[in-house]
This record gives structure tokens, C-alpha cells and sequence, in this order.
């Protein structure tokens, strides 16, 4: 598919390509809003996690008349919380624009990334290690987060574990869903996100290299405006920079249903 426009390339594989991403119009109404802002995100840039890619991070985040403004481009290089987080922005920032979402000045300014700690406001929750995205998604309502790649579909938000550790001993990448295919015999999970080396892209890697993913389905971005109620800080994420957590802890602390209590 080189030399494809990137949204070709996106539309093609959310609805055409990668087996189970095909849906009823109304019910990829976000899921199609997050494709087309990641579509509208600029290729490349590099990745690092230095500071500089942080102060990259929160400059491409500003405001203007009241209104969020997302600059991509000045997000180089970035890493793949970051890049998730502008794509959740820019579906945020077009809602406002056409008038669907209202969004307070001092809601603009809580958005903004601008170095908070892990656990710490609205950015400190999506970046934090483990379950952070799912996490403040069950926190202010902004969608079901699940486990079961077969429900999942394109334009999902999605942490990849690669390792069994959750928190400290973690090895993960935040990263948008666009589907799974098989060639040549291996099933690939195929998504979007800041990857090593080259920042901006796409990306497909063998399913059995994955240990555990989650994801967290957009569904009510109304629902940003409780940021503004949120406690300070959330002291399970802020300590999984320390510890490690569990399955269980993560279920209960991000809503997910597990096998027993569907039975019950």
C-alpha cells in the first residue's frame, strides 16, 4: 500500500480489510471521528521520550478564543502516549468546533500536557503506566474498556502489554486499533501510534507477541467535562511508577467485566 494517502490507507483498513472492524454506520460514529483525526496527523517526526519531545508535546496543545487547538506538527518527535492523547484532543477540539461540545476555559487549560506526574489531572491519568487511558475512561465515563480483541474495532483506543508486568515492571505501547489480519499463516495486530524510530505511523506485529491488551472505546466524550471534578491525583496510577499491580486490581479499578461476574 505504499504511496497510498494515509486515509485511504485507514479507511480501506477499518472497513474493508482487517476482518471484525466493520460496523453499523451509527455505531462507528467516534470510532470513525478518532480515524479521521488520525488521519489528519502528520507522518514521521521521530521518537524519543527526552524532554524535549515533552515540551514538544505540550506546545502543540493551546488555546485560542476559548478553543482547543491541536498542532501535530509541533509535535516531533513524540512517543506513544503522547500521540494517542492528540488524537483523543483533535476529536475534542472538532467536536467544539462544530458546536457539539462546549468546552470551558479551564477545562482547555486541564487538557493541556504540560509535564504532570503519573496519576496527576487529565494527561497525568492517559499517560501513566498501566491501565492509565482505561483508567481515567472509567473514571469520567468516557467509554467501556474490554478485553476480547474480537469485539474490538477500528479506531479504538488500545494498551499493548508486551511483557506480563503491569505498572513498574511493565513493557507497553499506547496505540489507536485499526484491525487484525493473517498473512502468510500469522495472525497481526494492526495499529497506529508514535513507534521506534520513525514517530507518526502504522504498524502491524504478530498477535502471539502481545501478552495482554486493553481497550477503551470512546463512546462519550461529553463526558470530559467532569475533568474538571476529578481528584487532584489518582493514587493507583501514581504509584504504578513504584509497583506493580495485578489483573484483578486493574479489572476493578477500570470496570471491566470479568468472567466471574458475567456468570453472576
Amino acid at each position: 500500500m505504499q504511496g497510498m494517502n494515509l486515509n485511504i490507507v485507514l479507511l480501506f483498513l477499518s472497513f474493508f480489510l482487517l476482518p471484525g472492524s466493520v460496523v453499523s454506520a451509527g455505531e462507528l460514529d467516534y470510532n470513525r471521528m478518532v480515524l479521521e483525526s488520525l488521519a489528519a496527523m502528520p507522518p514521521g517526526g521521530g521518537y524519543s521520550t527526552s524532554g524535549s519531545a515533552n515540551h514538544a508535546l505540550s506546545r502543540s496543545v493551546s488555546s485560542s478564543g476559548g478553543r482547543l487547538l491541536i498542532t501535530p506538527s509541533a509535535a516531533m518527535p513524540s512517543y506513544c502516549s503522547g500521540a494517542t492523547y492528540l488524537v483523543f484532543l483533535k476529536v475534542l477540539a472538532t467536536l467544539q468546533s462544530r458546536g457539539q461540545l462546549t468546552i470551558p476555559p479551564q477545562l482547555v487549560t486541564l487538557v493541556r500536557p504540560s509535564g504532570q506526574p503519573d496519576g496527576r489531572g487529565v494527561w497525568g491519568r492517559w499517560n501513566a503506566n498501566g491501565p492509565g487511558t482505561a483508567r481515567l475512561f472509567y473514571e469520567l465515563g468516557l467509554g467501556e474498556n474490554f478485553t476480547d480483541l474480537s469485539r474490538a474495532r477500528a479506531g479504538d483506543f488500545l494498551k499493548i502489554f508486551w511483557n506480563d508486568g503491569i505498572g513498574a515492571s511493565e513493557h507497553g505501547h499506547s496505540v489507536i486499533y485499526l484491525g487484525k489480519e493473517s498473512k502468510q499463516g500469522i495472525e497481526l495486530v494492526t495499529f497506529w501510534s508514535s513507534n521506534i524510530p520513525g514517530g507518526f505511523g502504522r504498524r502491524s506485529v504478530p498477535l502471539a507477541r502481545i501478552h495482554r491488551m486493553l481497550f477503551s472505546r470512546l463512546e462519550h466524550p461529553e463526558a470530559i467535562l467532569e475533568g474538571t471534578s476529578l481528584p487532584l491525583t489518582d493514587s493507583y496510577l501514581a504509584s504504578l511508577e513504584h509497583r506493580s499491580s495485578t489483573s484483578a486490581e486493574v479489572d476493578r479499578l477500570c470496570g471491566l467485566r470479568t468472567v466471574e461476574s458475567i456468570r453472576h
